[in-house]
């Protein structure tokens, strides 16, 4: 059999390139969750981030990358549709990615610095009205929804907080002060915040605790015992369930999905006629209300667990257009 030395080499390069992506990768994925401190929802997006940009790659070393080949990146996002602030959040993951590299010293530079982002204040924050607010609140009904007083807790919980998705499946009971009137929720980094609570936000929590949670909990418990029996196991073993500490249950009795609270967002949103939202659009709403009750914007960064004050004045931008709207109708000479 005749020996072809040029193709041998090429393949154990290409089987070096991919042995030393996955090392940088979980390297990377490492460093961000211990140095950095980001939550499990960001270490996944940066996964996906990565992997996206290894596809892109291909048996190119990242080393020998400059700027002008990260542009064809960006176009190569662009080319996929996606969003201004999913292309922003690619170029992000990336300069933090390179920069890694760079502690590593596996590069000596970083040419994703010069990367520029997508404009991201062209596209403002969707909220409701209040009057949209007031009908999707109300929205979930005994009739027609197997956990109603759970569902409208839900949703007052998310307009009262301006919470994120992933922060409200990961609320739990001991977070909760209802005779303080606030909650402690962890956000992003793990870093705690306290957030006010609204009677109407407290009621509707104190009904879904008395009236549909322990008929949850027994459902649980339920299913753990028929699958402890079919195995021969100890059926009233203590051990076989722990305390459940999430303040949102399943139906089932175990800790909700984002993917589901997003449904359920979108299920009322369509009952009530304004199907193109999602949890992201009633934190929109949370701010852009107080805000337009003259609460300090500080106040408002506070509660909203953003890092830079930057972020949370995209909200005075949106308020602006309500007004000149508002301007516009009712001034003489608008």
């Amino acid at each position: 059999m005749r020996f072809n030395p040029r193709r041998r080499k090429l393949q154990i390069k290409h089987i070096e390139v991919q042995a030393d992506r996955q090392t940088w990768l979980e390297g990377f994925l490492r460093y961000i969750a211990r140095e950095r401190q980001l939550a499990d929802n960001s270490i996944a997006a940066y996964r996906r981030d990565m992997e996206h940009f290894f596809q892109w790659l291909g048996n190119r070393p990242p080393q020998r990358l400059h700027v002008d080949a990260l542009a064809d990146y960006v176009a190569w996002l662009e080319k996929r549709n996606l969003a201004p602030s999913s292309r922003a959040r690619h170029i992000a993951s990336l300069r933090v990615f390179f920069d890694y590299l760079q502690r590593e010293e596996v590069m000596s530079d970083n040419p994703a610095k010069l990367l520029g982002s997508p404009k991201l204040w062209e596209r403002m924050p969707h909220f409701l009205t209040p009057g949209q607010v007031i009908d999707l609140l109300a929205s979930p009904e005994e009739e027609t929804d197997k956990l109603w007083r759970r569902d409208r807790a839900i949703l007052e919980f998310f307009y009262a907080t301006g919470c994120r998705c992933s922060e409200l499946t990961t609320l739990k009971i001991q977070d909760i002060h209802e005779a303080e009137g606030y909650c402690l929720c962890t956000g992003k980094g793990n870093k705690q915040r306290t957030i006010p609570l609204g009677k109407q936000a407290i009621i509707a929590f104190r009904t879904w605790m008395a009236e549909e949670r322990e008929t949850v909990l027994s459902r649980r418990m339920e299913g753990n015992r028929s699958y402890y029996q079919s195995r021969g196991w100890d059926a009233e073993d203590p051990k076989m369930d722990t305390k459940v500490p999430w303040a949102f249950l399943s139906f089932k009795g175990y800790q909700m999905r984002r993917e589901a609270m997003w449904g359920l967002i979108k299920k009322y949103a369509a009952r009530i006629g304004v199907p193109e939202i999602s949890p992201h659009s009633l934190r929109h709403s949370f701010a852009t209300h107080m805000l337009a009750r003259e609460v300090d914007l500080r106040l408002i960064q506070e509660m909203l667990g953003h890092e830079s004050i930057v972020t949370t004045q995209l909200y005075t931008h949106t308020d602006m257009n309500h007004l000149k709207k508002i301007h516009a109708q009712h001034h003489p000479r608008g």
